[in-house]
């Protein structure tokens, strides 16, 4: 069966949605026609000139990178910087590019979440939740109605607080109308009052996907004309958030963590403070920049906080009581390659997938 770029994208941003990246970001398709057939995929950290090249000697028709390859805005495309090359390249040779970034990073299953199991961490949960994700749909349904439009809410995505679903609140009242002329009621005569037995009913609805479940509720509600309000909340949402956090299945000293995230990332050193010689049991952790969360770690009571990037000032504020371990920012990002893999071939298993064969980290280590 032919998939178009476009389809493909629709899929995976109901996996990873957009809504999930941060301000400053640019998730999403980069280069490349949505109505474009594809069937073959390289999946890279980073898009480079190389990874290109490669995509293109293997024919693969669409490259999905963590890093976006259009980070500040282009301006022109004239060669004269790797990402102009980059671009070039790829739509002159057929290459579509999509950069899934602080939208994979922030879905409670993504970058950190990869990161978090490599390390063999249990009970792993997102460790700062987003703010302003949700919104709470609230609609008024005649009674015998009440179980078809719940049902079409919970299918559209709504009802989700924490690990549980299908969750709604109803009351019972007395709606009140008068249809005017032109309209086919539900109930009662056109031109007089009429009073339904109703029941409110609610859901927290992750805030992007409020319009699908407005279109799933319009679809079922038997009234011509729906009421049905949208309010935004500040909860945290727990289904999405930077970095995670999780406990090891025993116990075990800060200098053994050291050692095998070492042997897990292949780097030969790892910048950290702390004492080495504390128990370790809860472990936080943030795929790619994270020193921003290392007071969120110590408030999650976390013994150490694994990241990358961490810049001296933020090792010499970490709380005294917190091993903080600086793991490389591509290290740390490199393993979510995988559930992007696993995630495509179990939806497409005849799409061509292939990891590409260039590190593209541009940091090396002189040991000599």
């Amino acid at each position: 069966m032919a998939v178009t770029l476009g389809e493909f994208t629709l899929w995976l941003e109901e996996l990873i949605p957009p809504a999930f990246q941060e301000h400053y970001d640019n998730s999403g398709l980069q280069v490349g026609d949505p109505m474009a057939v594809i069937d073959s995929v390289l999946l890279t950290v980073d898009v480079t000139s190389d990874v290109i090249a490669e995509a293109r000697e293997h024919s693969c028709k669409l490259i999905i990178s963590h890093h976006p390859l259009i980070f500040a805005p282009l301006k022109h495309v004239a060669n004269s910087n790797e990402t102009e090359r980059c671009v070039a390249a790829a739509i002159a040779g057929g290459v579509a590019v999509y950069s899934a970034h602080t939208s994979f990073d922030n879905v409670s299953l993504g970058v950190s979440h990869i990161l978090a199991e490599k390390i063999g961490l249990e009970k792993i949960r997102v460790l700062a939740p987003l703010k302003g994700k949700l919104s709470k749909l609230v609609t008024y349904v005649p009674v015998a109605h009440a179980g078809r439009v719940r049902e079409a809410l919970f299918t559209a995505g709504a009802g989700h607080i924490g690990n549980y679903d299908r969750c709604s609140f109803s009351v019972n009242g007395e709606g009140t109308y008068r249809a005017g002329e032109g309209t086919d009621p539900f109930a009662g005569r056109v031109g007089e009052d009429h009073s339904e037995p109703e029941i409110r009913l609610e859901a927290v609805v992750p805030s992007h996907l409020s319009s699908s479940c407005v279109r799933a509720l319009l679809e079922v509600h038997p009234y011509e004309e729906v009421a049905y309000d949208i309010i935004a909340l500040e909860n945290e949402y727990y289904g999405a958030g930077a970095g995670a956090v999780g406990i090891l299945p025993a116990p075990l000293t800060g200098t053994v963590l050291l050692e095998r995230l070492k042997k897990l990332t292949g780097i030969p050193v790892i910048r950290y403070s702390g004492d080495t010689d504390r128990t370790v049991t809860t472990v936080a952790v943030c795929g790619g920049s994270g020193a921003d969360l290392i007071s969120t770690a110590a408030r999650a009571c976390a013994d150490a906080f694994i990241t990358g990037d961490i810049k001296y000032h933020a090792f010499t504020q970490a709380p005294r009581d917190i091993i903080v371990a600086d793991i490389g920012h591509y290290e740390s990002e490199k393993f979510s390659l995988q559930l992007l893999h696993d995630l495509i071939n179990k939806k497409f298993p005849k799409f061509a997938l292939r990891f590409s064969g260039i590190n593209t980290n541009p940091i090396k280590y002189f040991l000599r």
